[in-house]
């Protein structure tokens, strides 16, 4: 069975968020626990992403909200470990004025290299933390599939989306092309409406 690590963003995805949602209804998801949700430093959430892709194994696939995209970034940078994939939604913008740089300084360091693995970021057309423009640039430099929604906000708990079967329905599809493939090629952006 394939597993999936949840990574949640600052504050740890609350009960409505889908992440939780999806976590409750699925036992091969399992959530990373680092240190603190509320005071994030980059590298306790390393190390706490590292200790979960153990557990989990190399075939698990990455379920990244916010600024666990970032972290995702920065592991596939500097940890040795493997994944299968990642699935990355709403990547933030560190330059954004909706950034919580005080809470968040040791995430502002983007890594710009591509990834180690297959990724697709789905983006919102309206997110107050990370712009159309600065997720497809994301996914450009990482090497990433884009999905551009409609506005969506930023595809949290407050979007009312309950458990997002749009976006269960993109990981399964993200997860059946690594299956099928042993991984997937980068492809140029594509929207959904």
């Amino acid at each position: 069975m394939r597993r999936f690590v949840i990574l949640p963003g600052i504050g740890g995805s609350g009960e409505r968020h889908w992440q939780t949602l999806w976590e409750r209804c699925d036992p091969a998801m399992r959530r990373f626990r680092p240190a603190s949700w509320d005071a994030p430093v980059l590298g306790q959430w390393i190390v706490a992403l590292d200790e979960a892709v153990g557990e989990a194994g190399p075939s698990c696939i990455l379920v990244a909200h916010s600024l666990a995209c970032l972290l995702v970034a920065n592991w596939s940078a500097r940890s040795s470990l493997a994944a299968a994939g990642a699935f990355l939604v709403s990547v933030p913008n560190p330059q954004s004025a909706a950034f919580p740089t005080s809470a968040a300084a040791s995430f502002t360091t983007v890594p710009a290299a591509p990834l180690r693995f297959p990724t697709r970021i789905v983006a919102s057309g309206n997110d107050p933390f990370g712009s159309v423009i600065y997720q497809r640039r994301c996914a450009e430099q990482w090497g990433s599939r884009f999905i551009e929604l409609s506005a969506l906000g930023h595809i949290n708990a407050a979007s009312g989306l309950g458990d997002w079967p749009e976006g269960l329905h993109l990981l399964r599809e993200f997860a059946e092309e690594i299956e099928r493939v042993g991984a997937v090629p980068p492809a140029k952006g594509e929207r959904l409406a």
